[in-house]
C-alpha cells in the first residue's frame, strides 16, 4: 500500500509549491510481517505439558466421534481403534506424535501474484478480516441478510488494505443459491483479487469445483497445484469431541491435493467446553490434534495450520462473549501449546457488540492483543466482526484496519542509525529553546516519517467542528465508499477468466453442486 502524506506546514512554508509538485510517497509493505512483541505465558511449562498429556489421554481413552466412514477407515488403517457401532475413534499418542512430526513447520502460501506470497511459520504474522457472517451492516443501509453485492464489496475492501494478506469468507451471499454459491465466490476471488483465496469445505463436489476453477484461472497444471498451497479452508470441529462429515471430508480433500487446512475447534467455556481456561484449551487441543492426525494419515506432509478459537459465554444469558480476560488467557495458552508442537497457528479477535461502538472497539482490540502477545501466526476476525460473528460491518472493518495498520507499522521496528539520531542534521542545528520544524532532518522526512491514518482525525476541536463534527464511525462510511468507487481489480488473463466462466456455465447447467452434510 502506498500512502501519500502531505504536510500542511510544509505547504505554507514553501508558499504553495507542494500543490504543484506531488509530495514524496510513503511506501510501506504490510505483506510480510513478523510479530515483534514478546510472547506472554499464562501457564508454566509443566502445566502446558500436563495439558498436552491430558489431550493425548483424552484421545486414547475417551476418543473422538467421527461421522464420516472414510475418515474412520483412514484412522483404522493408521492404527487407531475404531468402534463402528458408536462411530468412536480412539487415537494412540504414537499416532499423534508421528502426525505432528510430519506436519510442516513452515508453509509457503502461493497467491495469485508473487508479491502476494507469504510464509506461515512461528513468528510470522498474517491478518484476515471477519469471516462467515450471515448478515452485513453499514450506517446507510442498516443490518440485513448479506447479499452477493455485499460479498463483492467486502472482497474489494479486503483487497484494498495491504494489511489483510488472506481472503476470508467475509459474509455468506444469501441471495445466491447454495448449490451455485461456490461458483460465485470463487469467480469473484479470481477476478477481483490476487490475494490468497478461501474455499469452504462443504463436500467433495464443491471442493473439487473450487480447485478446478482456481487452477483454470491461474493456469496451474495438476502437479503445480499440488506442489504448493494455493488456497485454504477452515475446519471447525463440533465440540465436544465430534468431527462431522463435511469437516472430515474437507480435511481429507485438502490434504490429498496438498492444500492447507486451518484446524479450529470453536470452544466456548461453560458451553461446549469446560468452564475453565485450562479445561477448555485442553479439549480444543485434543480436537485439533485429532484433525491434524487425519490430514497426515491422508497425506504425510500436507500443509496444516493448528488453530483455536476459545472464549467464554455470558453465564447470565448463554450468549458468546469475546474480547474478555478469559478469551485473552485462552489465546495465550493456545500459543504455548502451538509452540510446544512447533506448528504455525491461528487465533482470533472479534466482538460480541451489536454495533460499531466503544464496546466493539474495546473487545476487538483486547482480543487482538491477546493474539499478538500469544504469538499467533494467523489472526482471523481481526476487522469488521460484530455480534459474535452474525454480522460484518463496513464501518468497523475500516476502523479496525486502522488499528491493524498501526500494528503493522510496529512490526517494522524503529531505526536508530546516525541518520535517525541526527546529531548533524537535527541536534546541532537547534539552539536551546528552539524548535525542530525546519531542521535538515525534518525537512527531509516530514512527508514520510509518520503513519498517516485513513479514519482517525488529528484536527483540534475547533477545526473538527468547522468540518461538521463528523465522528470516526461516519468518517469510515466515506472511506469505504471511496475505496469501492475507485476500485480497480488486479491485472488478469482474459483467456483464463473466459475458460473459468465456461466451466461455471457448464457446471451450472449440470445442476451445480449442493453442499453435503
Amino acid at each position: 500500500m502506498v500512502i501519500t502524506q502531505t504536510s500542511e506546514r510544509g505547504r505554507r512554508r514553501r508558499g504553495g509549491a507542494a500543490d504543484a509538485v506531488p509530495p514524496p510517497s510513503r511506501d510501506v509493505n504490510y505483506r510480510h510481517l513478523k510479530n515483534p512483541f514478546p510472547q506472554m505465558e499464562v501457564f508454566s511449562a509443566d502445566q502446558i505439558a500436563d495439558m498436552h498429556d491430558t489431550s493425548l489421554r483424552t484421545l486414547e481413552e475417551l476418543g473422538v466421534k467421527v461421522l464420516l466412514p472414510e475418515a474412520r477407515r483412514i484412522f483404522a488403517a493408521g492404527g487407531a481403534r475404531v468402534d463402528e457401532d458408536t462411530e468412536m475413534v480412539f487415537i494412540g499418542r504414537d499416532m499423534v506424535d508421528a502426525a505432528v512430526a510430519s506436519a510442516p513447520k513452515s508453509i509457503a502460501c502461493r497467491a495469485g501474484a508473487r508479491h502476494r506470497d507469504f510464509t506461515l511459520e512461528l513468528g510470522s504474522l498474517v491478518f484476515q478480516p471477519g469471516a462467515g457472517a450471515p448478515n452485513a451492516t453499514d450506517l446507510e443501509r442498516g443490518r440485513r441478510p448479506a447479499t452477493g453485492q455485499d460479498y463483492l464489496d467486502f472482497l474489494k475492501l479486503t483487497h484494498h488494505f495491504d494489511v489483510f494478506q488472506m481472503i476470508s469468507p467475509q459474509v455468506e451471499p444469501q441471495d445466491v443459491p447454495t448449490h451455485l454459491r461456490h461458483y460465485f465466490t470463487t469467480q469473484a476471488q479470481m477476478e477481483l483479487t490476487d490475494k490468497f483465496p478461501f474455499f469452504f469445505s462443504r463436500g467433495t463436489p464443491q471442493v473439487m469445483d473450487c480447485f478446478e476453477m482456481l487452477s483454470t484461472a491461474r493456469g496451474l497444471s495438476d502437479d503445480e497445484f499440488r506442489s504448493n498451497a494455493h488456497c485454504y479452508t477452515i475446519i471447525n470441529t463440533n465440540s465436544p469431541r465430534t468431527l462431522d462429515i463435511p469437516m472430515a471430508q474437507g480435511l481429507i480433500d485438502f490434504a490429498r491435493h496438498g492444500q492447507m487446512s486451518i484446524i479450529t475447534p470453536f470452544t466456548l467455556m461453560g458451553a461446549m467446553a469446560p468452564i475453565t481456561v485450562a479445561g477448555a484449551i485442553t479439549l480444543s487441543h485434543a480436537e485439533a490434534l485429532a484433525a491434524l492426525t487425519l490430514t497426515q494419515l491422508t497425506n504425510p506432509g500436507a500443509p496444516v495450520c493448528y488453530g483455536t478459537f476459545t472464549s467464554n459465554v455470558d453465564m447470565k444469558s448463554g450468549a458468546p462473549a469475546f474480547g474478555t480476560p478469559s478469551h485473552f488467557q485462552a489465546s495465550l495458552a493456545a500459543g504455548q501449546l502451538a509452540r510446544h508442537l512447533g506448528l504455525p497457528w491461528r487465533s482470533a479477535a472479534g466482538s460480541a457488540s451489536n454495533i460499531n461502538d466503544v464496546q466493539a472497539a474495546n473487545e476487538n482490540q483486547f482480543g487482538l492483543w491477546g493474539c499478538l502477545m500469544a504469538g499467533a501466526t494467523v489472526i482471523i476476525h481481526s476487522a469488521g466482526w460484530l455480534e459474535g460473528g452474525l454480522t460484518v460491518s463496513f464501518e468497523k472493518l475500516v476502523c479496525d484496519a486502522e488499528v491493524l495498520n498501526m500494528i503493522a507499522e510496529l512490526c517494522a521496528g524503529a531505526q536508530a542509525g546516525a541518520a535517525e539520531i541526527g546529531f548533524d542534521t537535527a541536534l546541532s542545528e537547534v539552539e536551546p529553546s528552539g524548535h525542530f520544524f525546519a531542521t535538515s532532518q525534518t525537512m527531509e522526512r516530514y512527508n514520510t516519517e509518520f503513519y498517516q491514518p485513513h479514519v482517525h482525525d488529528y484536527a483540534n476541536f475547533g477545526t473538527w467542528t468547522e468540518r461538521g463534527s463528523v465522528d470516526a464511525n461516519h468518517r469510515a462510511t466515506g472511506v469505504w465508499k471511496g475505496i469501492l468507487n475507485d476500485f480497480k481489480p488486479p491485472a488478469s488473463d482474459g483467456d483464463r477468466l473466459g475458460a473459468l466462466q465456461d466451466f461455471i456455465t457448464r457446471r451450472t447447467a449440470q445442476g451445480g453442486a449442493p453442499p453435503e452434510s
